[in-house]
């Protein structure tokens, strides 16, 4: 269920997140979300351009306090960052049992909930606390199901994690409806649930039942659209991250679009292990998800390439490098725009059952 409507108005709790990956969840609302975020809260960036800061061109005041943001009226106040261990520091949790106080709702994308804590702070019967990492009802282990479905499923697969692969999909899935595709997104995260997009939040799921939570998101919508993007989350190259799997075995994707950050050699969080070079990280993945051919022989169809940290010179020869060296098309879809890698998922064939 996603409790946020047009009628909204969100204030955006982003303090220390708004320059940084740490405040992905909020970025992507600011990019992404249709709905009317009137403010960000974030106490080092107070006054500051939000363009400037982010490049992403929304004209959205910066303040300081949930306090001063309630000069912009919100009905809702988002959590928008991430901050590490999956709980807010007591000064700003402090802060969102102020906004409750004063009447507004509150979405928690954290691992901590919330609900069990503020819901009887809650000033009026409208006023809610969602706590979105939630684990569905009705969940069942996975059998391969989706393999069987008419449609292309889509899985953005990753050198590591936040790499980009949720805006691979959402931009994808932009330029599919744009030429009039049945286009839909299926969300496996936090971010892409408050977005308003269907789907499960995987890391809230007991590990038996992913594949299975997966498998169900997909099998919903996949007889009635002619695209399926598949939030990817996590990367197989990451000690930390087991999500990548479920996702392969749930969604049984027929095509694979891989995520990197361009220069990027090393896990951001453990620089001690490498990432494979991009052509051998392009074969793990391919033959994770076949299974030696048990599964759909899915192909990584081209590569999605995050070059924001790279002057516009720079991220064009570093495209031009990856699809030299790989024979694939890659391209920086939020920068450049996502058609190099969608005609080469239109065009390329689906994988037969084996």
């Amino acid at each position: 269920m996603n409790y946020l409507t047009p009628d909204h108005r969100i204030a955006l709790l982003m303090h220390d997140g708004t320059d940084n990956t740490g405040g992905k969840t909020g970025l992507a609302m600011l990019r992404y979300s249709p709905l009317n975020i009137v403010a960000v809260v974030d106490q080092q960036q107070a006054g500051g351009d939000l363009g400037a800061i982010t490049g992403i061109q929304r004209p959205v005041p910066i303040v300081a306090s949930v306090q001063d943001a309630l000069t912009y009226q919100p009905t809702v106040l988002a959590i928008g960052i991430a901050p590490s261990g999956g709980a807010l520091p007591d000064p700003w949790y402090q802060e969102v049992k102020a906004a409750v106080a004063a009447g507004l709702s509150i979405v928690n994308g954290l691992h901590t909930p919330l609900a069990p804590d503020l819901q009887n702070l809650c000033q009026h019967p409208q006023q809610w606390i969602w706590d979105v990492r939630r684990e569905p009802t009705g969940l069942r282990v996975g059998a391969a199901r989706a393999r069987n479905l008419p449609c292309r499923r889509v899985l953005a697969v990753g050198t590591d994690m936040a790499v980009g692969k949720m805006s691979t999909n959402l931009e994808l899935h932009r330029a599919a409806i744009a030429r009039g595709l049945r286009s839909k997104v299926i969300a496996t995260g936090q971010t892409n649930l408050m977005l308003g997009d269907d789907g499960i939040p995987l890391d809230a799921v007991r590990v038996d039942f992913a594949a299975g939570a997966v498998e169900q998101a997909v099998l919903a919508h996949g007889d009635s659209h002619d695209l399926l993007f598949i939030e990817g989350q996590g990367s197989l190259f990451n000690p930390a991250s087991t999500a990548t799997l479920p996702l392969m075995r749930g969604s049984q994707p027929t095509h694979l679009v891989l995520g990197h950050r361009a220069g990027q050699t090393h896990i951001h969080n453990c620089p001690e292990i490498k990432i494979p070079p991009l052509a051998e990280a392009v074969r793990v993945c391919e033959t994770l998800a076949s299974a030696g051919g048990a599964f759909l022989a899915a192909p990584v169809v081209a590569i999605a390439l995050n070059t924001h940290h790279l002057s516009d010179a720079e991220a064009k020869a570093a495209i031009a490098q990856i699809q030299d060296s790989l024979g694939k098309p890659c391209t920086d879809v939020v920068r450049y725009g996502a058609a190099p890698i969608l005609d080469a998922l239109l065009t390329s064939p689906m994988p037969t059952i084996p």
